[in-house]
Order: structure tokens, then sequence, then C-alpha cells
């Protein structure tokens, strides 16, 4: 759409859970609720408009291997850009993506640089592999090169004790995350089991991904804390094909992912009920497809999320916690646009009418 046409969505546009409009404007780019003076060309689309969507936890520039080329990488942000997902925090890929923001066709990305994980205790070709003494180096050097966000690995497989074990001591993390918000980051964690959480969290953490090992003890400190979780359900969903791949070697591993698995919704709900703050991601980039943030929010519901809150988890509430507009006066156009309410159904992610990126209309 040519800089001169200005852009007007009608229908219904979801400004908030229940603030709702029947009409914005594009002009120059940026959302306006005032009818302009004069148009000039008009491009009229209809229908139910959201705020561009957010994987809160996906991996641009990473795949099952490690660190991918441009073109693989510009593939996987289409992908998500095409399903609507317009704001990604990348949590954490080896990968230099800083290219894309040059690109007005492909989704804003907020980085947390390259994961921070304990030696041989995370995925080959994926994480800087360190031993505590580093941590603080390691977390200022990634604060620097990403936007606001560190990412640790705080639990993986312990091979010596053949389950689930913590990374990282206490008096590490807290040195780390006292440093990484010093330098103005935010510091978010992988952690699948129950054992790292207390730590992490009594450390000052902000965010944990997964999140797969709260219980009744911790639940009451992350929502004392405010301490967000991203469950990535649609990921949780692979630990039984995981668990049996690792059967004969380590039982106990097995057993505990099966187990994280089997309580997964309860966990959810559970969270959601005591007030912690519940957000989209879908972990694509590692061994799951991009585009997925739709069955995300599907299963936040499933899990007993209630649809508009769901909706909020990656729409209005998601963006504010990353500090991003929505489709407030003067934002930045980025909005998907649908044929019926997914307030009613969320399924009506699935298939937008329209996706609108940097005030232009893609496709």
């Amino acid at each position: 759409m040519s800089d001169h046409v200005v852009l007007h969505v009608k229908g219904r546009v979801l400004v908030g859970p229940e603030e709702v409009r029947d009409e914005l404007w594009v002009v120059d780019g940026r959302v306006t609720y005032d009818r302009p003076v004069s148009a000039g060309d008009v491009r009229t689309v209809r229908g139910w408009a959201l705020p561009g969507l957010v994987d809160a936890h996906c991996h641009v520039g990473l795949d099952q291997h490690g660190a991918v080329d441009e073109a693989t990488s510009e593939k996987q942000a289409l992908t998500d850009r095409d399903a609507g997902t317009l704001l990604l925090r990348d949590a954490g890929s080896p990968s230099d993506t800083r290219w894309i923001d040059d690109r007005e066709d492909l989704p804003r990305i907020i980085r947390a640089g390259r994961h921070i994980a304990r030696t041989r205790r995370y995925i080959r070709n994926y994480a800087h592999e360190i031993e505590p003494a580093d941590l603080v180096a390691y977390v200022a050097q990634e604060a620097r090169r990403g936007d606001g966000w560190v990412k640790l690995v705080g639990d993986w497989l312990d091979r010596d004790a053949g389950d689930l074990g913590a990374c990282w001591p206490r008096d590490a993390v807290e040195a780390a995350i006292a440093e990484a918000h010093r330098l103005g980051a935010r510091v978010t964690a992988h952690c699948f089991a129950e054992d790292s959480l207390r730590d992490l969290v009594e450390a000052g953490i902000d965010c944990i991904e997964h999140a797969t090992g709260l219980t009744d003890e911790t639940i009451p400190l992350f929502a004392e804390r405010g301490v967000a979780i991203v469950p990535t359900l649609v990921n949780i969903a692979t630990f039984p094909q995981l668990a049996a791949g690792g059967e004969t070697k380590f039982p106990r591993w097995s057993a505990h992912m099966r187990r994280l698995h089997e309580r997964r919704y309860d966990t959810v709900r559970s969270a959601y009920d005591a007030g912690i703050p519940v957000y989209v991601g879908t972990d694509a980039g590692g061994s799951l497809p991009h585009g997925l943030v739709a069955a995300e929010v599907a299963e936040l519901v499933k899990a007993g999320i209630p649809a508009v809150e769901a909706l909020s988890a990656t729409a209005w509430g998601a963006r504010s916690w990353l500090g991003r507009p929505g489709l407030d006066e003067g934002a930045p156009a980025d909005l998907v646009v649908y044929e019926a309410d997914p307030r009613d159904d969320v399924r009506v992610l699935a298939a937008p009418t329209r996706v609108v990126l940097w005030g232009r209309v893609i496709g």
C-alpha cells in the first residue's frame, strides 16, 4: 500500500477486552480514531480487529540443530506474520537477527540474546555453556546484546542424577539477576522441574518459561512476587514423546516428564486462579514450527482460562507487559482482522482475513 493511501478499518475494533470501537484509520502508518480531514485514496477493511498478536516465547534464527541461515530465519518470521503474530519475544537464539529490524514486512522482535546454560546441561549448539563463576559476566554480555531481556536455562537433565536438576546455585543467580536489573534488563528462565523455582523467584527473576513444576508451595510465591509464566502448552504436549525416547537410559527423568505433562492443565489453571500473570508463547523454532499462536491460545482455554483472558495473554495484556502499544491513538498500526469476534471463539485466531503491519496491508 503506498504511503498516500489511508486505511479504514470498519466493523469492530477491540481496543481492549471491554473497549470496542466501530472503526479506526491508519494514516502514515499510525492508528487514529479521528477521520482524516482529507483522506485521499481510502482502502476499507471490514471485520473484527485486534492488536497484532504476541508470541512471548519463540526462537527466530534457530532450529533443532542450532543457528540457521538468513533465508530460514526469514521464512520463520514470515510464517509468524501470516498467522497474525506481529510481536515476538525471542527467548534465546544463537543467530544475529538484527537485520530483521530493517524489514517492514517482518514482525517486530524483542530479543533475549543467547541462552545461558550450565556446561553440558542443554541442547547442543543452542547456548553459551558456562559454569557459575562466569554467570554474572555472561548475563551482563547478553543484557547488552538483547532488547531488555536475558534468558537462563534454570534446569535440565542431570545425567549423573538421571533426572531434572537445577543448574545454578542460589548465590550465582542472585548476583546475575541483580546485574541484569542494574543494566535495565529483565530475566527469564527455562524451567521444567519443581526444584529450581524457589531460588530463582526469591533471587528476583521476572518470568519463568514452561513452569510445569509449579506446586501448591511455589504458586503463592509467584503470585506474591508478580512473577509471570509463559506455559508453552503446545510444547509441553511433546513431553510423552520425549519421555519415550529417554526411557531406557533415564527412566526417572522419563517418569518425571510424564507426570509434569499429565498435570499441565491443572498447573496452568491453578497459576491463573492465584493471580499469576500468564502469557502466550509457543517455543517455536526449536523442534516446533512457527505460526502456532492460535493453537496456544486454544490450549490456555482448554486449561480453564476464560477466552477473553487467553486473548489478552496474546494481545492487550501481552503488549503491555512487553512495553509495546496496542491499538492506541498514534501507535504504529500493527493489527489483525478476523471475520468473527475471537472473544466468542478463540479458534477464529487461526484464520485472519487481513494482517496489517507497519500500517500496510499484507497480502
